[in-house]
């Protein structure tokens, strides 16, 4: 029975994935649809057309594999002399029609932080309610009633900043800031306590407890976009870590990897049952659709954000980048972008095989 749950948590998982770049592409379709640019296609799914129907100048069709979607617009990688093309719009437009795609997973991220959220009666916080015993924080001059607002120079906002910030800090040396009655009270550098992992590792151990804060409608709100902020803190600050070389290749999952640890989420969750399972699935989600919609709005070839970079020149310049030349700069890119995902799935699977 348990098979048969994962299992079907598993067919969740890959059904939201692909809603999540569905859900993308909607962004860029609305966008293009409100700025009166001709959309030729609009497809939920990808590979052979199963069906569809055609409604004044779009086609809507539905495909084989429910692994996303596309929004095909007239103009957009070449020369057309239809005036609702894509190129034949104005910059400031072309600009909010690329953006959208990103800003809608960062939006479907904060619909499901709320999904995740709303069920729970309390929250937590990120004020030290009180101490375990020979609490190495409480040793280093923290007192009941301080908010850490700081761990390792990283700013600390909500429960997942703590988690998150925790989780990358050296046990042997965590410096801390805290806020006590309006003041910045600066702990300094201090050895946390520590446990052991799954993996042998000694990693840094709470010992303390934060104050909860009872769920209100108003607060959930105001939870799930915060939560979502600090979501995509995350990404940044993975991001800074990969470039920087603090987090080498083991840290990075592509969609192998992402399934795997979307069962594993799962397969914990159903110890306290089917609900818990899913919701660890929406976090997950979560995760990955701020992921994506950051990522994509990066500066580089191939991604939305590269070609807003080219839309910025071109608005700042009032002269567009020849086509041919933008195409060769995302064909590289891209080519670039496939060499980088066949590597990572490679290790996924290196990984998965090895244990």
């Amino acid at each position: 029975m348990q098979v048969l749950h994962i299992a079907g948590l598993i067919v969740i998982g890959v059904l939201l994935f692909g809603f999540i770049v569905f859900f993308h592409e909607l962004g860029h379709f609305l966008l293009a649809k409100a700025g009166k640019i001709r959309v030729n296609e609009f497809a939920v799914g990808m590979g052979p057309k199963l069906w569809g129907f055609r409604r004044g100048e779009t086609l809507y069709s539905l495909r084989l594999l429910p692994i996303g979607g596309f929004c095909a617009m007239e103009g957009e990688d070449e020369d057309s002399g239809d005036a609702a093309a894509f190129g034949n719009k104005p910059v400031w437009r072309r600009i909010l029609v690329v953006a959208a795609g990103g800003v809608f997973n960062i939006v479907l991220g904060y619909v499901f932080m709320l999904c995740v959220l709303a069920p729970q009666s309390i929250y937590a916080t990120t004020i030290v309610s009180q101490f375990a015993e020979g609490s190495t924080l409480e040793a280093a001059g923290a007192q009941v009633g301080d908010r850490i607002v700081e761990i390792d120079g990283y700013g600390v906002y909500t429960d997942r900043d703590l988690s998150f910030a925790m989780a990358l800090a050296d046990p042997k040396a965590v410096s801390m800031v805290v806020e006590r009655q309006g003041q910045r009270v600066d702990l300094g550098t201090f050895a946390m306590s520590t446990r052991a992992a799954e993996d042998g590792q000694e990693v840094l151990a709470i010992d303390f407890y934060v104050e909860p804060e009872p769920r209100t409608v108003l607060g959930l709100l105001g939870r799930a976009g915060s939560d979502t902020v600090s979501m995509a803190r995350m990404v940044v600050e993975s991001l800074k870590g990969l470039l920087t070389g603090r987090f080498g290749l083991n840290e990075v999952a592509g969609p192998v990897g992402t399934a795997q640890a979307i069962s594993q989420a799962a397969g914990a969750g159903l110890s306290q049952g089917f609900g818990q399972a899913l919701r660890n699935i929406l976090v997950m989600m979560t995760m990955i659709t701020v992921n994506l919609g950051i990522i994509n709005l990066l500066p580089l070839p191939a991604l939305d954000g590269g070609r807003l970079l080219f839309l910025i020149w071109e608005g700042v310049t009032r002269r567009p980048v020849p086509a041919k030349y933008e195409g060769y700069v995302h064909a590289a890119g891209f080519m670039l972008l496939i060499g980088v995902m066949v590597l990572v799935t490679f290790h996924d699977i290196f990984r998965l095989v090895t244990g």
